[in-house]
């Protein structure tokens, strides 16, 4: 059975788990971030959700993106991005690839859309 394969970042669930917060608070604070391209595209999702869910601003909600985000990040998130995407109903996020083709890696920025 193929129980939803995920791409694998790191060593282990744990230090994808750690990457992605750190990516994800990344992009939220500073709002576009050059990274890896798999670690751009695993983290765009991440912080898609995160975003939706920072646009309902409960006591349930700011606790879910404090356990995803970092404390500044969420902050920032539910204060400012919230009611900045409050109409979009998605699409947060972008994802564009620099290609070096004397580089090894291939690297992206991610960013937030206006």
């Amino acid at each position: 059975m193929r129980h939803q394969k995920k791409k694998k970042i790191g060593k282990g669930m744990d230090s994808r788990r750690k990457l992605l917060r750190t990516v994800a608070s990344s992009v939220v604070l500073y709002e576009r971030i050059e990274t890896g391209y798999a670690n751009a595209r695993a983290a765009k999702s991440y912080v898609e959700k995160a975003i939706t869910q920072a646009k309902d601003s409960s006591l349930h909600s700011r606790r879910l993106l404090l356990s995803k985000l970092s404390p500044m990040a969420a902050k920032k998130a539910i204060e400012v991005l919230g009611p900045k995407y409050k109409e979009r109903k998605g699409g947060y996020t972008r994802l564009i690839k620099l290609n070096n083709p004397k580089a090894g890696n291939s690297k992206a920025v991610l960013e937030l859309v206006e």
